[in-house]
Parts: structure tokens; C-alpha cells; sequence
């Protein structure tokens, strides 16, 4: 299974590590949306959008992204790293792959290193998440997506 994962990555690189994880076990390329390079995901038989979690949801540029360049009908899974819990997170992508009428094949997220506001101060909060755990637990949950 052909698949693309776009992807929102700053500050200490959570989600990147986390998606690159997953590339290692599939037929992956990962597309980080920041790059503004030329993309056709409906070459693509399945589409990944990962971000970290700011202020209780994925970044807005992710959220454009997909908004403009997720194809119809076309399967999404969702990836997001964050602080402390991801609660309802990724609830605007769900909502566009919906509207787009993209079948949800899952959602993956754990913690990572966050250095965020009032985090810094005290050094940070989830020093060294993700973790090999997390990576492998990352893995699998890329091969349970590839089997469907």
C-alpha cells in the first residue's frame, strides 16, 4: 500500500521522529507540508496527516493543508504528539476527512518533549517521548493500518 504522510514537525521534532518510525515498515513518503513542494495525493492509495497538539489541536497549517489538498474519498489515518493528554486533538481533521467523505482508518498518538510556555521554565515536560516504546508501538500501529 502506497502511502503518503503529511506532516507538521517543530520545535524538538516529536512528530517527525514518530512518522519516520512508521516509514520504516511501509511503502511511505512522508511530505512535510511546511516545504510547500508540488504534491498529488491521489497518486497515493492512503494518506497520513500528523502534527503535534498546540493549545488542544493540531496546527492550522495542517488543518489548511488538508482542507485544500486531501482527495475525496481517499483513506486518512491521523498521528499527534503531545504535552500532556491529546483529548479531542485531531477533531478538525476528522471533521474535513467527513466533509471529504474519507473513510478514518485510525488515529495514533503518545507524548513527546515539550519546552512550551510555562514547560520551559522547569525544564520541560516529557523528556525523551516518544521513546523506543512509543516508536514500536508507532510501527504496529502502521502495520494494523496497512492491513486494512
Amino acid at each position: 500500500m502506497k502511502t503518503a504522510i503529511c506532516y507538521y514537525s517543530v520545535h524538538h521534532g516529536n512528530t517527525l521522529k514518530v512518522v519516520r518510525a512508521m516509514a520504516e515498515v511501509g511503502d511511505i513518503d512522508l511530505i512535510d507540508i511546511r516545504t510547500r513542494q508540488t504534491v498529488r495525493l491521489e497518486d497515493y492509495d492512503c494518506i497520513g496527516l500528523a502534527s503535534g497538539i498546540y493549545g488542544f489541536a493540531v496546527h492550522k497549517d495542517l488543518v489548511a493543508f488538508a482542507r485544500q489538498y486531501l482527495p475525496a474519498g481517499k483513506p486518512v489515518f491521523f498521528v499527534c504528539t503531545y504535552a500532556g493528554a491529546k483529548g479531542s486533538g485531531a477533531k478538525d481533521l476528522y471533521r474535513i476527512a467527513f466533509q471529504k467523505g474519507c473513510p478514518v482508518l485510525g488515529e495514533f498518538g503518545c507524548r513527546g518533549y515539550n519546552t512550551f510556555g510555562p514547560f520551559k521554565l522547569f525544564g520541560g515536560s516529557g523528556k525523551g517521548l516518544p521513546n523506543d516504546a512509543d516508536l514500536a508501538r508507532a510501527r504496529e500501529f502502521y502495520r494494523s493500518i496497512a492491513e486494512k
